[in-house]
């Protein structure tokens, strides 16, 4: 009974602690402890909780969503091999992101947007904080035209500009804070070292960063960059609808449970909110002034 009733005051501090001032609730726990009003061991099981979800909430600067996205493309990495056999091409895809980027809302972060190819007939993309870009070989070899493959670099973009995988740390750092409060009552309780119950919360950032990887945004996050994409292809004077023919061609090739199959809604789910929107840009069709030069650098 006595664990359970620490938990619950745990678990009402640790929200206290998210609606105001997680420095007061450590200060007052600190004194609480000192005073005597509670054992000291649950007092430091307090502060250290108040203190992690404290940091949890704090704005992750630009330097720091580089490093993030280093660590997120490392894990990719693991998986998948550059492709160096063309560097023209790779060349050629950064170009397109430069000129989608520098006309959006936010042109520069920490060290830049860079694109790198995966070496995999796969037909997939993914997007890491701070402006890593990863394409495959697959998905590259399926669009027909350079306005359809800016609209897959604009998706991610998108989700970058967006912070969506910030977002979900931020999250799920919270979330976690909340729980390790909890339990470091009942740690402090049955005289368990705090330092042991708050590194747990420490600890889950990786696996956070890996599930990003593997299970993807949520379906309202990629509807989200999907209308981001159209804007940033309509700013840089690309056509919006070629993100519609790129979902067009996914849908014809697309596997189901691999590539943006298991991470992505289905093409059609997509090209129907796409739709919804894609009538309010008004851009010039210049595509075929830059059909010779995709086919150049695609060959």
């Amino acid at each position: 009974m006595k664990k359970k009733v620490l938990i619950i005051i745990s678990v009402l501090i640790a929200l206290t602690c998210v609606i105001s001032s997680c420095g007061t609730v450590s200060i007052l726990a600190q004194v609480a402890g000192a005073t005597g009003l509670i054992d000291q061991n649950i007092a430091n099981a307090i502060s250290n909780s108040a203190d992690a979800i404290g940091t949890a909430a704090e704005d992750i600067t630009p330097e720091q969503e580089y490093y993030i996205g280093r660590s997120v493309a490392a894990t990719i990495l693991t998986s998948y091999k550059i492709y160096n056999g063309n560097q023209a091409l790779t060349s050629y895809l950064n170009l397109i992101c430069a000129a989608i980027v520098i006309h959006s809302p936010r042109p520069d972060v920490f060290n830049g947007y860079h694109v790198a190819i995966l070496d995999t007939d796969e037909v997939n993309a993914f997007a890491t904080p701070g402006g890593h870009i990863f394409v495959t070989r697959g998905l590259i070899r399926a669009a027909q035209n350079e306005d359809a493959l800016a609209a897959v670099i604009a998706h991610e973009i998108g989700h970058i500009q967006l912070q969506h995988s910030l977002k979900a740390i931020k999250s799920s750092r919270v979330t976690q804070a909340i729980l390790v409060t909890g339990t470091s009552a009942v740690g402090a309780a049955a005289g368990m070292d705090v330092n042991e119950l708050t590194s747990a919360f420490d600890e889950t950032i990786g696996s956070i960063i890996q599930t990003m990887v593997t299970s993807g945004y949520s379906q309202a996050q990629e509807f989200e960059a999907d209308n981001a994409a159209m804007e940033l292809l309509a700013g840089a004077g690309y056509r919006p609808a070629g993100l519609l023919e790129m979902l067009n061609v996914l849908s014809t090739i697309q596997v189901a449970n691999s590539g943006f199959g298991k991470t992505h809604p289905s093409p059609a789910q997509r090209i129907t909110n796409a739709q919804k929107s894609i009538g309010k840009y008004n851009v010039p069709d210049t595509s075929s002034s830059r059909q010779t030069r995709f086919n150049t650098a695609t060959r």
